[in-house]
């Protein structure tokens, strides 16, 4: 009885592992599109920027990453809006 579950489990543990790797086949994956490699660029300055200052106490005690990031990103934007 021990060997069927096993033998049981397997063959589904084998038809998954084969149904995942075929799902992504069938399904490329897409390049980024110049908006989101801006946005990636504008978020690793910012955090560049975050992190340099952080180090050199410039910040508030309470500065928080969304703020400053969303402060960052419209000033590399030019204040013009998405």
């Amino acid at each position: 009885m021990k060997l069927l579950v096993n033998s049981a489990l397997a063959a589904a543990m084998a038809f998954s592992f084969a149904g995942a790797a075929h799902a992504t086949e069938m399904k490329p994956k897409k390049e980024p599109t110049a908006a989101q490699l801006a946005a990636r660029e504008r978020m690793a300055k910012c955090s560049a920027e975050w992190k340099e200052a952080k180090a050199g106490g410039k910040l508030a005690k309470d500065a928080k990453w969304p703020k400053y990031w969303s402060e960052c990103n419209a000033r590399l934007k030019g204040g013009m809006k998405a």
